[in-house]
C-alpha cells in the first residue's frame, strides 16, 4: 500500500485541533512536497525526517512522496509534526502496517539521530483529546457500549519529556518514548507477538501536591493594617486593587503576598493554568496562583497577546491569578488603556487577516504607584520638592475610566523604622486564607462565582440594601462623583466585606468600609 494517514494536533492558541497527515507514494522522480498550509519550521521537517529515518534503521523511500495536512486551511507551524509525518511516511512505504495508526495521535520532534525531543502545547493536546471524547460520548445515545467508546478514545506518544506534563489529564492514555525506533516497535508489536516487550509503557500520572507550599507569607509584612484588610477584601471577592505609597513603604511587598492568601486552584483551573504555560513554553508550577509582575517597558502586544499568528500575553499567563504592575504611571499610557476591555470581560479577543482569537484573562489586576515622581508627596518628612504641576502631569497619566475599574485605592504611609522593629508579626497567610476560604465559599454557594465576576442583573438579583445603606450610597455618590460602574463595584467590594464578616445582609458599615477604599 502507498498511503497512510497518521493522526496529530496543531496548536493554534490556547486549542488543539486535529491534523491528519496524509502520506502517498507515487511513481515519478524522487520528491518531498508538503501541502496544507505548513510552516517553514513544517517544511523543514523533510530533512530531519529523513536523517531520522535513516538513523533509525529503516529506509527512506526513493519515490515521489506527498504529504498533505489537512485541513488544509488551518495554519501548522512548530516542529511537533515531525514524529507523525516521520510513522506516516514508514506507514506508506509498508514499513509499518498502517492499520496500526488509527489508535494513536502522535507529537514530537525529532532528532538526526531519532531521538525524540520535547515539545510546547503537549497538556493543550491532552486537553483537546478528552474534551472531543466527551462531546462524542454525550452526542452518542447511551447503550451496552460504554466502556467500548472509551476504548476507542485514541492514545498519545510524545517524547519522553512531555510524559509527566501530558499525563496530568484523566481518560488520556500517554505513550512516552525515547526516540522513533521505540515508537515503531511499540506499533509492530501489535502485529507481531514476538515483539510484545518492546511495547512502551502507559505513564502513570504523578499525585498533585495536597497542598501548594509558597517561599513568601503575609506574615513578612509588618504593621500596615490597612492594606492588609484591603489584601484580605481583595483575594475574597476577586477585586483589583491599587496602592499608592512611597517608595519602600511595602507596596511591592505586600502585593507579593496576595497569591498566599488565595484559594487553593481547582483540578480544572489548575489544568487550564498548565495548558496556557504549555503553549507558551514556559515554566510553572503547577497548582499554584499565576504571579505576573511585568516592567513598564513592556508593549501592548507582550501584554494582551498577538503576532501575526496570536500567541497569549501576559493578561493570559496571568489568568486564575495576578497581573502587578509596578510604578503603574511609568507605563505608556496606550500601554494601560488596552487593560480596560479585559478587566471588563474577563477575556481578550484578539483579530487578525486571517484569524480571529479569543484568550482567557480572567486576573486579578494589582498596581502600585508613588504619590509624585519623587515619591515623598504627603509623607509629612518635607522632602518632596515636586512642583504641583509635575504632580498633577505625573498623576494625569492614568485615565479615569482605567482608575474607574480598579475596586481598592489604598494609601499606604512609610512606616517609622522604631515601629518596624518593635512591631509584631501579623497574621500569617494560612489564618486570612482561612477567612478568604470561607468568603469564598459563601459566594459560590449563593451565586455559583465571585462577586468581582457579578454582572448589573445579578447584582440586583443577590445584593439588597436597605434604606439606610441606600441613603448612604446616594449621599456618597454626590460627593465622590460615583458612576454607574464605580456604584456597582462598589457595591461588590461592600458584599465582599460582608461575606467575610459572615452577614446575611449587607449593612451601612460594610457600606462605608467600601465607600472608604474608592479615591477621593
Amino acid at each position: 500500500m502507498s498511503f497512510a494517514q497518521v493522526y496529530t494536533r496543531s496548536v493554534v492558541g490556547l486549542h488543539a485541533p486535529q491534523v491528519i497527515i496524509e502520506v502517498h507514494l507515487s511513481q515519478g522522480l524522487p520528491a518531498l512536497t508538503f501541502v496544507g498550509l505548513p510552516d517553514a519550521a513544517v517544511r523543514e521537517s523533510k530533512d530531519r525526517v529523513r536523517s531520522a529515518i535513516l538513523n533509525s534503521g529503516f529506509q527512506f523511500p526513493n519515490r515521489r512522496l506527498t504529504i498533505n495536512l489537512a485541513p488544509a486551511d488551518l495554519p501548522k507551524d512548530g516542529a511537533r509534526l515531525d514524529l507523525p509525518i516521520a510513522i506516516g511516511i514508514l506507514a506508506a512505504s509498508g514499513q509499518l502496517e498502517p492499520e496500526t495508526l488509527s489508535g494513536f495521535e502522535f507529537i514530537g520532534e525529532l532528532a538526526l539521530n531519532g531521538e525524540l525531543r520535547q515539545v510546547s502545547g503537549s497538556l493543550a493536546v491532552a486537553r483537546a483529546m478528552k474534551a472531543e471524547s466527551l462531546v462524542v460520548n454525550s452526542t452518542k445515545p447511551s447503550t451496552k457500549s460504554d466502556e467500548q467508546e472509551s476504548r476507542q478514545l485514541r492514545q498519545l506518544i510524545v517524547p519522553i519529556d512531555n510524559g509527566a506534563e501530558a499525563s496530568r489529564v484523566e481518560g488520556v492514555t500517554i505513550l512516552a518514548a525515547q526516540n522513533l525506533k521505540a515508537v515503531c516497535n511499540h506499533l509492530q508489536s501489535l502485529t507481531d507477538s514476538s515483539l510484545i516487550d518492546e511495547r512502551l509503557e502507559v505513564v502513570q500520572a504523578t499525585a498533585a501536591q495536597s497542598k501548594v507550599a509558597y517561599k513568601v507569607d503575609l506574615a513578612d509584612v509588618k504593621g500596615q493594617h490597612h492594606a492588609r484588610r484591603a489584601l484580605e477584601i481583595a483575594a475574597a471577592g476577586g477585586h483589583s486593587i491599587l496602592f499608592t505609597g512611597p517608595p519602600g513603604s511595602g507596596k511591592t511587598l505586600m502585593a507579593s503576598r496576595l497569591p498566599t492568601i488565595l484559594t487553593d486552584l481547582s483540578d480544572e483551573d489548575a489544568l487550564e493554568v498548565a495548558s496556557t504555560y504549555s503553549v507558551a513554553d514556559s515554566d510553572y508550577d503547577y497548582g499554584t496562583r499565576p504571579f505576573r509582575q511585568v516592567h513598564h517597558t513592556i508593549s501592548a502586544v507582550a501584554l494582551v497577546g498577538g503576532g501575526s499568528r496570536p500567541k497569549p500575553g501576559e493578561i493570559t499567563l496571568a489568568n486564575k491569578g495576578i497581573l502587578f504592575l509596578d510604578e503603574l504611571p511609568e507605563f505608556d499610557r496606550t500601554v494601560l488603556e488596552v487593560l480596560r476591555q479585559p478587566l471588563e470581560a474577563k477575556q481578550i479577543t484578539i483579530s487578525r487577516a486571517n484569524s480571529q482569537l479569543t484568550f482567557p484573562a480572567n486576573f486579578q489586576l494589582v498596581a502600585a504607584m508613588n504619590p509624585c515622581p519623587c515619591g515623598y508627596d504627603g509623607d509629612g518628612s518635607g522632602r518632596c520638592r515636586c512642583r504641583p504641576e509635575q504632580i498633577k502631569r505625573y498623576q494625569d497619566k492614568l485615565s479615569g475610566p482605567l482608575l474607574d475599574r480598579i475596586d481598592l485605592h489604598i494609601t499606604v504611609p512609610a512606616l517609622p523604622i522604631a515601629d518596624l522593629q518593635n512591631a509584631q508579626a501579623g497574621e500569617t497567610s494560612e489564618q486570612v486564607r482561612t477567612r478568604v476560604a470561607a468568603a469564598h465559599e459563601r459566594q459560590l454557594k449563593r451565586q455559583k462565582k465571585v462577586n468581582n465576576e457579578l454582572s448589573p442583573n445579578e447584582i440586583d438579583k443577590y445584593i439588597h440594601l436597605g434604606e439606610a445603606e441606600q441613603q448612604l450610597l446616594q449621599l456618597a455618590q454626590q460627593r465622590l462623583n460615583l458612576s454607574a460602574r464605580g456604584y456597582h463595584r462598589v457595591l461588590r467590594v461592600a458584599r465582599t466585606i460582608a461575606d467575610l464578616a459572615d452577614s446575611e445582609g449587607i449593612t451601612s458599615a460594610h457600606v462605608s468600609e467600601a465607600l472608604s477604599y474608592r479615591s477621593k
